[in-house]
């Protein structure tokens, strides 16, 4: 499973859409319904699943799928 998989089928817990079908435009709150509950947690468990910390200042930008996977990405090339 490669880290794109790996990342949306994480975010498919907090939600109804599955991997598949999910597109880097999905917007956190407006299509995926996630509640800031929600995207607290799953902020956590992406820092512990790919073992990177997340500044607060980067989280605060990021409101669609994509957003989140591009600061991923950038972090390990870092």
């Amino acid at each position: 499973m490669n880290r794109e998989e790996e990342f949306k089928k994480i975010v498919a817990q907090y939600c109804k859409v599955s991997p598949e079908d999910m597109t880097g435009e999905m917007k956190f709150r407006e299509d995926l319904g996630f509640s800031s509950l929600d995207f607290m947690s799953f902020l956590g468990e992406i820092e512990d699943t790919f073992d990177v910390e997340l500044e607060e200042e980067s989280v605060l930008k990021i409101f669609t799928v994509g957003e989140a996977l591009e600061l991923l990405n950038g972090m390990e090339a870092a």
